[in-house]
């Protein structure tokens, strides 16, 4: 599964409504435990599979045949070049004097968390002979905060491609728009590319330890 509700806190966070965006939280997660939709759609005259994120809950999914399932928590937002200029200029006392994350942005990340390991578990309850497995993007990901160099990362805030400014990232010229056509030199030495997505370096850190912990958790469901 992939992660869903992401872009409902960001926008929300975007617009400075953090009320709203902690109201999203039991929605989301309520989401993400109980609705995966499959659908065929037609397309230019084929038949696709099409996934939304409404209705078709878990359960069918595993009537259908499914015995393994990956869902991702959220990730350090605190981190987020994106969030870090909404919020700029924020107290001091509001940030990770570690790495300079927001440290109540990386809160709310850990309370989708929580809320969504537990909802997980009440799925396992349920589905013993299944296999869910929780992804934690959150602290594999803070890894790289914590400890850049181990990763070959020298800028941790700051967007690879990215206009200026303390985090290298406005959202009324963000990455790709003209005029902003270049990107930092080395984006293997940046987690940021876009001031919000990974750079593929920080993802394929992430993969590879998102596959190695699916394997050690997942075991064989006889059929």
């Amino acid at each position: 599964m992939g992660v869903i509700g992401g872009n409902d806190y960001n926008h929300a966070f975007r617009e400075k409504n953090n009320e709203a965006a902690r109201k999203f939280v039991p929605l989301v997660v309520h989401t993400i435990a109980s609705a995966i939709h499959v659908r065929n759609t037609n397309f230019n005259g084929k038949i696709f599979p099409r996934i939304l994120t409404e209705a078709f809950p878990v359960q069918e999914l595993i009537e259908l045949g499914a015995v393994t399932f990956l869902v991702p928590g959220n990730f350090p937002i605190g981190c987020s070049p994106d969030l870090l200029t909404n919020y700029q200029g924020s107290n001091k006392d509001k940030y990770d004097p570690l790495t300079g994350c927001l440290t109540w942005l990386n809160q709310f990340s850990q309370h989708h968390n929580e809320l969504l390991r537990t909802e997980l578990e009440k799925l396992r309850n349920r589905h013993p002979d299944i296999n869910i497995v929780y992804a934690d993007y959150y602290n594999i990901a803070m890894r790289f905060y914590h400890s850049p160099k181990q990763f070959g990362f020298k800028e941790t805030l700051k967007a690879c491609c990215g206009i200026g400014g303390l985090y290298n990232y406005n959202s009324s010229r963000s990455c790709g728009y003209p005029p902003l056509k270049s990107s930092c030199n080395d984006p293997s030495s940046y987690i940021s590319w876009d001031g919000i997505h990974y750079t593929e370096a920080a993802n394929k850190w992430l993969a590879n330890v998102v596959f190695e912990d699916l394997m050690k958790s997942i075991t064989c469901v006889p059929h």
